[in-house]
Order: C-alpha cells, then structure tokens, then sequence
C-alpha cells in the first residue's frame, strides 16, 4: 500500500495544471487532477484525498462553493487555494470558509510544495497516536468514545468540538498545546475567527473541571494552553 499523500488538484488552466501536477509528482506526492469543481466535489468523497489545492475561478463550481460544500462534510481536510485574486477580501474570504493557506498566482511551485509540508507538519502533530479513549484527569474521568466527563457520579455531555479540544489538551498534558495545532484538530483550520471560537470552548472547559482544584488550564502567552494536573 502506497504511503504517499494523496493530493486533489483542481485547476482548469490545461498548462498550469498540468506543470503542477508534474512538479508534485516529482517530490513524491499522489496527486489527482481535476478541471472543474463539479467533477472535483463529485470525486471527492470516493477518493481519500489528504490535502485539495483549489483554484477560486473555474466552470461549473467554483473553488469557495467548493470548499464549503467539502467542510460540511469533513472540517479536517487541510485546503490550499491557488487563485490569480489576491485582494485581502477574496483572503479573508477564502479563510473563512476554511482555507489553510492562500497561494496567489503566479508563485514557485517550491513555494507550493513547502507550504504543503508546513500544513502536514501542523496537522499530524494533533494526531492521537496512543489509541487512548479515556483520560483520567484528577477527580475526573473523560471517555472520549461516549464524549462524557465524569465527576463522581455525574456525567457532562460534552459537544463533539468540546470533547475534541479537551482530547487535545489530555494528549499534550502538562506540555503546551499550540493554538496552531488545537485549532488545525479541532476547526480544520487556525485563522483569526476559529481563533476566537476556541477562546470560548476553553472557558467552556475550564468550568466544567473547576470542581478540582488541581486541574488547571493554563494560558502561555504567545503560544497556546497548558493543561496542568497536580498531584493531591
């Protein structure tokens, strides 16, 4: 089984898309090319893809619709937009439907390439790679199967972003967990509005583990949150 990334490459320009496609291929990447957005979206659930590079103007389904319709049904999947519109409102456009980065044509395909594995790099860090399901926390207990938070004999239900965000908290307990890597696990992408989004699922969580004192949830400034259990 190949162990290479699997690309979507959607660009209706034939010799641009075709350059890139070569160019991808060639640093080791799987890549599938489309030329509309139509014939992406409707190859896109059957394909497995690891990362889309989307332009913004193309026929039948442009690369925003596209990308919408895409984080409704997978907030994860990292999204790069290759697009000759390079105005900061087609940007903040682009990052609020959930773009990771935004390559503004003409650019080197090197440039491509290391904004690919800089997104791989963030992603994976969020990974749980332990295959734990429950955390012990203190005087509480987390199921991330059953996404509960249990204090004694009373359980929280907690929201599926909730259990995502405490679940990234648990793996890095003790360390830093990066606003880049929360945000990119939970959101599927780590621009100002997700930002401001997670801000409030910590106070969220903060409240919910106020019961022991030994929990706390710490801000490192500059860089994220700290989950720290003491010792009773």
């Amino acid at each position: 089984m190949s162990t290479k990334k699997h690309l979507m490459l959607v660009e209706d320009d034939t010799n641009l898309g075709n350059m890139i496609f070569d160019s991808l291929e060639i640093n080791d990447y799987e890549v599938t090319l489309f030329r509309n957005g139509e014939e992406a979206w409707n190859h896109f659930e059957r394909g497995k893809f690891d990362m889309l590079l989307l332009d913004i103007m193309m026929p039948k389904r442009d690369g925003i619709s596209l990308a919408r319709e895409i984080r409704k049904v997978d907030a994860q999947i990292p999204i790069i937009f290759l697009t000759a519109k390079g105005q900061k409102e087609d940007k903040i456009l682009g990052f609020k439907v959930g773009a990771d980065d935004y390559l503004t044509k003409p650019f080197e395909v090197d440039e491509l390439v290391a904004r690919i594995e800089a997104i791989f790099r963030r992603t994976q860090k969020g990974v749980n790679t332990t295959g734990t399901t429950e955390f012990i926390l203190g005087k509480y207990t987390f199921n991330l199967n059953t996404r509960t938070l249990s204090f004694g004999e009373e359980t929280q239900k907690l929201t599926t972003k909730e259990s995502g965000l405490l679940e990234q908290l648990c793996i890095q307990q003790n360390g830093v967990l990066t606003r880049e890597i929360a945000l990119k696990a939970v959101w599927g992408s780590d621009n100002y509005f997700t930002g401001r989004s997670m801000d409030v699922y910590i106070t969220k969580i903060r409240k919910y583990l106020s019961r022991d004192t030994n929990i706390e949830i710490q801000n490192i400034h500059g860089e994220g949150y700290k989950l720290v259990v003491s010792k009773s």
